[in-house]
């Protein structure tokens, strides 16, 4: 499997920002499994997302959806989403 390196940046960020807001001990950015089903085997609820969502947000200046939040469900799912959000962004600037 290949990926640039900017979604491997955000797989790291995001982790991290996971890790931070959710409070999650014995893991790192680097050992944290990006496919991992935050709600079913991380335990996250709505609220959670919402406030990693928020971080996201303010972070990487993208806008959420609300009704994209259930997509959500993994560190891999979020970073695409971010990546795919930045592209659509950029491509927004570029047509301006």
């Amino acid at each position: 499997m290949t990926r640039d390196n900017s979604i491997d940046k955000i797989l790291l960020r995001v982790a991290e920002i996971m890790i931070q807001e959710l409070k999650l001990e014995d893991v790192t950015p680097e050992t944290f499994d990006p496919v991992i089903d935050l709600v079913d085997e991380v335990g996250i609820d709505s609220m959670d997302l919402a406030t990693v969502a928020l971080v996201i947000r303010d972070e990487y200046r993208i806008r959420i959806d609300e009704d994209d939040y259930p997509k959500l469900t993994s560190v891999q799912l979020i970073s695409e989403y971010i990546e795919r959000k930045l592209k659509e962004k950029a491509a927004e600037g570029a047509a301006v």
